[in-house]
């Protein structure tokens, strides 16, 4: 049985994975949209939704943004998260891709849908495997 400060614990993180993935809509919306910044956003949902889940689970993790790293951490209790391996895999460079700055400034649209659908895959497929009440309110 989990207790009351682990759930809510775990909504923390899960309400900031959802903000995260409303921010990434958010910027990416519009005329004249921000998909540098989108997409780093993306990659924070996924990797704040799987730190929910190993927070719910009492797994420890290190302060990592490497989002495959920390979906395999997850995988001894929660074993369906494995087909969201190469989603997390392709999430993990945009912690800091476009963060500073380089030859390519911002990735185009197609490659910013993708990320967008991998980050809800994986929020939704976490929130699959927690109680509602570990889901932010």
């Amino acid at each position: 049985m989990v207790d009351e400060a682990t759930l809510e614990l775990t909504r923390h993180w899960l309400l900031r994975a959802q903000r995260d993935l409303a921010t990434a809509r958010k910027l990416a919306a519009g005329d004249d949209p921000y998909l540098d910044t989108a997409i780093y956003h993306c990659q924070q949902a996924a990797e704040k939704a799987i730190k929910g889940l190993l927070v719910f689970h009492e797994q420890r993790f290190e302060k990592v943004h490497n989002v495959q790293l920390l979906l395999a951490q997850a995988l001894p209790f929660a074993p369906g998260l494995a087909a969201w391996l190469e989603a997390a895999e392709s999430l993990t460079p945009y912690a800091t891709a476009f963060r500073y700055p380089s030859e390519i400034l911002e990735p185009d649209r197609a490659e910013f849908d993708a990320a967008l659908a991998a980050a809800e895959e994986i929020s939704t497929a976490v929130l699959s495997l927690v109680p509602r009440s570990a889901h932010p309110r």
